[in-house]
């Protein structure tokens, strides 16, 4: 699919990943329409170029409001991500709820195309580096049970109601505008308390962190690329199909490394208070790296590592933060 001169909506589109893809669509010619209930997004993240609608998904009405005929494509953001949602029924129900009535609102008035932002949870605990066909996926989450069940809806309406849909189960994604995660949680901790930095668990947890511009540029990448050859050749299966490609990048950082890295950036060195166990909180995947050999096939690879990811984004967030 050509991501130029298009019409497309991005759900969650004023959060961390969403807004950065909205600066993407934008630059390269493409017409963008932002929903979001901003609730984990901003206003001001949202470029002037772009249509935002302040709205809630799990609403008809609205679903039905911004999803028209006109629309090329919609990628799908917005989620409840708190892993230690308080509310963990009402966070599947919500997460499932909003997917399920947007793939109704594409296939009633017929948009071609749907990109869905699944995650790394789907997984479960499995082994490394894992591929997009690992089975049986067994997440540990609600979250990652909701991501898988959202998944089983795309495929649904990929195969039976011919939308051409692609998943993308992201790694840790860092850089820029991100909150609630392990990088701007430490610089945070850190400018509250320079000498002393708490760390969740016992700091062995190893995953794989991604930079968004990286991961922005690989979904583009795959949405141009997958299935553009059966498209070319006019193969009926082009019409109607799933794309699943995980993102990530072929390196690991632990959490100790990381608390590293940021006291370096911050130019400190703190002493590190542990909680203790061996997984930061109820559901946490300790240890998580992805194959990213089906995305290499199709010609991308990260442009930063993990190591370096972290850095870049420790930076990035340092200067965000203390400007805040």
């Amino acid at each position: 699919m050509d991501l130029t001169d298009a019409r497309i909506l991005v759900t969650g589109g004023a959060g961390f990943v969403g807004s950065q893809l909205v600066d993407r669509l934008l630059a390269d010619g493409n017409e963008v329409v932002v929903v979001d209930d901003l609730s984990n997004g901003r206003a001001e993240w949202v470029p002037a170029d772009a249509d935002l609608f302040e709205a809630d998904l799990t609403d008809p009405a609205a679903v039905n409001e911004v999803v028209d005929a006109d629309l090329d494509l919609v990628f799908h953001f917005a989620a409840r991500k708190d892993p230690n949602d308080d509310d963990p029924r009402g966070q599947f129900a919500e997460n499932t709820t909003m997917t399920h009535r947007l793939l109704e609102a594409c296939r009633d008035a017929g948009v071609e195309g749907f990109a869905f932002a699944s995650s790394s949870t789907v997984y479960g605990e499995a082994p490394r580096p894992t591929p997009e066909d690992f089975a049986p996926l067994e997440p540990i989450s609600v979250y990652g049970a909701s991501k898988l069940g959202e998944e089983g809806l795309v495929s649904t309406y990929a195969h039976s109601h011919g939308l051409t849909a692609w998943t993308f189960r992201f790694a840790n994604v860092v850089g820029p505008r991100l909150r609630g995660a392990v990088i701007p949680d430490f610089v945070e901790k850190l400018r509250a308390n320079p000498d002393a930095l708490t760390i969740l668990g016992d700091g062995r947890q190893e995953k794989s962190y991604l930079h968004v511009e990286d991961c922005v540029d690989a979904m583009c990448h795959v949405i141009e690329t997958a299935g553009a050859d059966a498209a070319e050749e006019g193969d009926a299966a082009a019409e109607g199909a799933m794309y699943t490609y995980n993102l990530g990048t072929r390196t690991t950082t632990s959490v100790d490394r990381i608390a590293d890295i940021v006291s370096d950036v911050l130019d400190l060195d703190p002493d590190y208070e542990y909680t203790g166990g061996d997984r930061g909180w109820t559901g946490d995947v300790p240890r998580m790296r992805l194959s990213i050999e089906k995305l290499a096939a199709i010609g991308w690879e990260p442009a930063l590592e993990s190591d370096a990811a972290v850095r870049r984004a420790a930076e990035e967030l340092a200067a965000e933060i203390d400007g805040e």
